[in-house]
């Protein structure tokens, strides 16, 4: 048994935060359905790296998904969805605002054929307002989240993520929301509802109380590289042998290991050191001392000191490292699955463990329509010779 044993979902977004939310719930168990355009299909299909041809952030993001190829455009394909979304409990969507009511399958067409069916509606910057309209990515709820204007060092440029941070925020807050709105329907004998979410207010909450301070301060947090407005030394140090740590001390007592740990007790009597912010006052400092200790030896060296002592590193990892890290290993976050093209690989696992219903792998991203005939005509009533003319005629994969 897997926790969403039972629950249908159709994942009708491209790219990064929807699917990723329906990844999730497909690894929990869900029967995720996979909607493509049959000619162009998800965009997520040429992202990134590929081996011999095939895309392998695919084979992460479109797991546990049957994959078919339909043109909601068409009216074929929009009668199709209907009789889908007839079937399913969540309808996960990134279109522009306005694109689904377009085509005949906005929230009222889908809630008389399913009025128990959550919607849950992913787009840059939410289905109202004097931005709704735009093109909506990652890249820019970044900007306007305020997370690249505090990213960064202090003399240099705002800085971007090299990897889809704010899509994924997304995601996983999007996959929390539907299962809310799932909860409501079945304790309460409710319907379903909408769901509205933007790419650009889960990362705006990640960043911090940044609004609330300048309301009641008027501060506006600035670039600190790798430092920190809230503890110190709080930084990355560079090791003898050229490997790099991070050091944390949020917490007062773990400050304190740290300075007796570089020989400096001194500077834990000072007044200023008491505090999180006092000790921020005098970065500087605390960087130099951690970092000249730090700098005197080897990664292994500093890692089993601090250990010891109970003080709070890592050292950075490459992508290298994560794969041959025995704890990672060990617990099994990243796990080798087999794929029908590449054999065994290995991809992040599930997201969280569950004692008795845990999430797993049941398989890795499909192909271009590779369900399509099994979900149209076994699962939807429509004939071989149906589902061939609306493939002739491009409508479907």
């Amino acid at each position: 048994m897997t926790p969403l044993d039972g629950l249908r979902v159709i994942d009708a977004s491209t790219i990064l935060a929807g699917p990723l939310c329906c990844q999730i719930l497909g690894d929990f168990g869900a029967d995720v359905i996979k909607i493509e355009h049959p000619v162009s299909g998800d965009s997520m299909r040429g992202h990134g790296w590929q081996k011999e041809g095939t895309p392998l952030w695919w084979k992460e993001i479109s797991r546990n998904k049957r994959t078919i190829g339909l043109d909601l455009s068409a009216a074929e394909g929009a009668e199709a969805f209907l009789r889908l979304a007839a079937t399913a409990d969540v309808v996960v969507e990134n279109f522009r605002p306005g694109t689904l009511e377009k085509w005949g399958l906005g929230p009222d067409r889908l809630r008389q054929a399913n009025a128990g069916l959550v919607l849950v509606r992913l787009t840059g910057f939410g289905q109202s307002g004097p931005y709704a309209r735009r093109p909506g990515f990652g890249t820019l709820a970044e900007a306007m989240s305020g997370f690249a204007h505090v990213t960064g060092a202090a003399e240099g440029p705002p800085t971007l993520p090299a990897f889809g941070l704010a899509d994924s925020i997304c995601g996983i807050a999007a996959s929390s929301a539907a299962m809310m709105a799932l909860w409501h329907r079945d304790a309460h004998g409710d319907e379903g509802q909408v769901i509205d979410i933007s790419i650009l207010e889960p990362i705006m909450t990640a960043v911090g109380p940044g609004p609330t301070v300048y309301d009641q301060l008027g501060v506006i947090e600035e670039r600190h590289g790798n430092r920190s407005t809230n503890n110190a030394p709080r930084n990355t140090y560079r090791t003898s042998d050229g490997s790099w740590v991070a050091v944390s001390t949020s917490a007062q007592r773990i400050a304190e290991r740290v300075l007796r740990l570089v020989g400096h007790p001194e500077v834990i009597d000072e007044p200023w050191f008491a505090s999180g912010r006092g000790r921020v006052l005098h970065a500087d400092l605390l960087d130099r001392l951690v970092g000249d200790w730090i700098g005197a030896r080897t990664r292994a060296e500093v890692l089993s000191a601090f250990e010891e002592v109970g003080a709070a590193i890592a050292p950075i990892y490459s992508a290298r490292d994560i794969v041959e890290d025995p704890h990672i290993r060990e617990t099994n976050m990243i796990t080798e699955v087999d794929d029908p093209d590449l054999g065994p690989m290995l991809m992040h696992n599930v997201m969280w463990r569950m004692s008795a219903t845990p999430g797993q792998i049941r398989f890795t991203g499909r192909g271009p329509g590779a369900d399509t005939d099994s979900v149209l005509i076994d699962e939807l009533g429509y004939r071989a010779e149906q589902v061939a003319d609306l493939r002739e005629r491009g409508v479907v994969r």
